[in-house]
This record gives structure tokens, sequence and C-alpha cells, in this order.
């Protein structure tokens, strides 16, 4: 009994011996031959294979499919969704605004004629004034003037439309005379045949013109709607304007708001400085080309400066068609070469307009490239007709003044918050930074 317990002692050696030199040997299995790294933990044998053969080819990995669309492809992708987003929005707003296009006149009609007000309220106010009296005494004069020149248009058409019915009635003779015995060989059939034709043509369109009758009467009772809105909208804003203009500032998001509150007061002075000049302008145009006309012995001679002042607030185009009117009455009244003399002083007085008196008396403050103006006015008549042609370009001036001032001001903003700690090395600068201002 005694030796058993050395023969188990024993026997326990040896298996441990044993177990240690299988540690080993699997200890050296498990390195890789070639570089000395393990294989895998888990103790199984990696499966080997073998190297593609010399001949076949080599197959690329397929890239990402980001990066297989061109850098100038995804640009254009992520500037037309955006830009789609932006149509799809002004397709709305346009839409709205045509549903309540009299409301959104009415309010630019007010916008314009405060803008004109303004400078007498607050010269009043500097007088000593206070704010409502200034307001009323302002406004009330204002419309009183803008209601004695319209009365006086009226006026003087009624008054003359005897004398020019007849003057015109003795232009379309001279005017029958004188394509008879005109080289193009008209005949008194061919004349009598235009007239029947022209009577036919007002016969068969009575409903028409008794349809265009009632639509008339539509229209002046939206007018005088309009004109009523523009008034209180006027009265309001030359009360109150700035309160108004701080609670449209609340509406505005947080961050937006600093440039926004800096940017209203530049667009107001735009607008101030250019109704200012079109109104300096355009009186001058009007005195001038009545003084012409008048002194040419053309009748209604101040009925027809008063709407040549009218249509020069139509940039370009007012002052084309105001002007072709004129030619046409002397035409028809005083015949041809009284036509040219006028035509002369209409062509004087508008070139004298553009190369001096716009650039003088609007100079920097509204700058507008020409085919700019032509487009907005054009644009602006196709949307709401004559309102939309007037308010068209003073909407572009404002506009062109609120971006540039907007991007000014987030170029500063970006300066401000660029962080200043330390000189900046250059492996600071990125790639993506705009280069220096020189």
């Amino acid at each position: 009994m005694s030796r058993v317990p050395g023969w188990i002692g024993r026997l326990g050696a040896g298996l441990s011996e044993m177990g240690e030199r299988l540690n080993e040997k699997r200890r050296d299995e498990d390195a890789d031959p070639d570089n000395g790294e393990p294989n895998d933990p888990s103790g199984g044998e990696q499966e080997h294979v073998p190297p593609p053969p010399a001949y076949a080819p080599e197959v690329a990995p397929r890239p990402d499919p980001v990066a297989a669309v061109p850098w100038g492809m995804r640009v254009a992708a992520e500037a037309g969704w955006r830009l789609l987003v932006l149509a799809g929005t002004l397709w709305v707003l346009m839409k709205v605004i045509s549903a309540v296009q009299l409301v959104v006149l009415a309010f630019v009609a007010a916008l314009l004629i405060t803008a004109l007000l303004q400078p007498t309220v607050a010269r009043l106010r500097r007088l000593g004034l206070p704010r409502g009296l200034a307001t009323a005494v302002t406004a009330i004069l204002g419309f009183v003037i803008m209601g004695l020149v319209g009365w006086f248009v009226v006026w003087q058409v009624m008054e003359n439309a005897n004398e020019l019915s007849g003057q015109v009635q003795d232009g379309i003779d001279d005017l029958r005379k004188w394509l008879l015995n005109s080289p193009f060989h008209v005949t008194e059939d061919q004349i009598n045949d235009i007239a029947t034709s022209l009577r036919e043509a007002v016969g068969a369109n009575t409903e028409e013109l008794t349809s265009a009758g009632l639509e008339g009467v539509t229209v002046i009772v939206e007018a005088l709607t309009g004109i009523l809105l523009a008034m209180f909208s006027t009265l309001f804003l030359l009360y109150d304007g700035k309160r108004i203009w701080q609670w449209f500032l609340k509406l505005v998001p947080e961050q937006a708001r600093p440039g926004i509150a800096g940017a209203g007061p530049r667009a107001w002075r735009t607008l101030t400085a250019y109704v200012r000049g079109t109104v300096i302008v355009a009186m001058i145009d009007a005195i001038f080309i009545g003084l012409g006309t008048y002194f040419l012995g053309v009748p209604m001679a101040v009925p027809l400066a008063v709407i040549i002042f009218l249509a020069s607030f139509v940039p370009l185009v007012g002052a084309v068609v105001s002007g072709a009117l004129a030619v046409v009455v002397a035409l028809v009244t005083q015949g041809v070469f009284t036509a040219v003399m006028a035509l002369a002083v209409v062509l004087a007085v508008q070139q004298i307009e553009g190369h001096i008196l716009q650039p003088f008396i609007l100079g920097r403050a509204v700058r507008v490239h020409p085919l700019a103006v032509i487009l907005s006015v054009a644009a602006g008549g196709m949307v709401a007709g004559i309102g939309g042609a007037v308010v068209a370009v003073p909407l572009v001036a404002v506009t062109n003044t609120v971006v540039g001032y907007l991007r000014s001001y987030a170029r500063e903003t970006a300066l401000k918050q660029r962080p200043r700690s330390r000189e900046a090395t250059p492996t600071d600068v990125s790639l993506t930074d705009p280069p220096p201002q020189q």
C-alpha cells in the first residue's frame, strides 16, 4: 500500500510533462512559417487559396456608385432639386398673389405714395407738429392734389371733345384725299369698301361691345375699391410705419433678424429715391412736351402733358406710348408738318431724360440695367397689367439693394466669427476658403 501513492505521483508527473510537450508543439504549429504571425486563433487550419494563374485578367473591385457619378453631374443634381423647390414656391406665391391681386396692387401703390409723402411728414414733425396731425395734413394735401389732377384731365378732355372730334373728322377727310391722290392708286370704291367693312364689323360685334362695357363697369368698381384700400393703407403707413416694421421683424427667424433689420431701411431709402426721381423726371417731361405741343398749336396740350406725366411712371414704355399719342393727335388735327415737329420735340425731351436727367437725379440710388428694366416691365405687364408694369422696376431696384446688403452682411458676419486666437499657419488654410481680397 505504501508504493501506490508514489506510483500515482510519477504517473501524474508524466502526464503533466506530456501535456506541456503537446502545448509547445501546438504553439509551434500555430505560428506562421513565413512571417511568424499566428494563424486562426480558433486552432483550425487556414484554407490554402492558390494564386490565380498568370493568364487570368485582374478584376478591379466595383467602385462606389456615388464616386462613379461625375462631379459636375452631382453638382447639377444638387442645384436642380433646389431650383425645383424654389420654382414650386414661386409658383404657389404667384397663384396666391393673383388671387388677391387687387389687394396686393393697392398695398404696393400705398407704399409708393408713402415713399413720396413720408419726407413731408418727417419735416412737419421736426417743425413741432404731433405725429397724427402731421400725417393728416400730409395725406389730405396729397390726396387732394392727386384728385385735382385727375379732375383736371377729365375736365379738359370733356371740354375739348367736340373740337377734337371735328378736327379728327377733318383729318380723316384730309387723309382720304391724300390717299386718292397718292402714288398708291387707291380708288374711291376701295375706301368706301373699307368704311363699309368697319361699320359691319362694329354692328356684328355689338354684343361683344356691350359685354365689354359691362366689364368696364366692373373694372371701375374694382378701381374704386383699390383706391380706397390704397388710401387707408397710406394713412396707416404714414402714421404707424415704424411699428408695423417692428412687428414684421418679429415674424422673421431670430438668426436672420439682424440682417433683415439692416436691409429694411436701405430698401426704403432706395424706394424713396426712386419715387422722388421718377416724379421729378416725369414732371420735366410733361412740362417740356406740353409746352412744345402748345406752341405747335396741338389741341388739348395740357391734358396731353398730364397723361405724359402719369405714363412716365412706367419706365421706357410709358414715355414712348404717351409721346406717340401726342404725335398722333398732332397728325390728325394739324397735319404732317406739325406731327413731325411734335415728334422732334418728344424725341429731344426723351433723349435729354435718358442721358442727363435720370443719371443726374436718380444717380446711384437706383442701379438697374436697362435690359432688366425692359424685362421687368414686360413681365409685370403680363402678370398684372398696367399696375404690374408700374411696380415692376421699383420692385427690382429694392430687391437688388436687399440682396446686395445681405451678401455683404453675411460676408462681414463670417469674418467676425472666424477665430483669431492664434496666427494662422499654412496648414490652417482650407482649400475651400475664398482667396484673400487684394
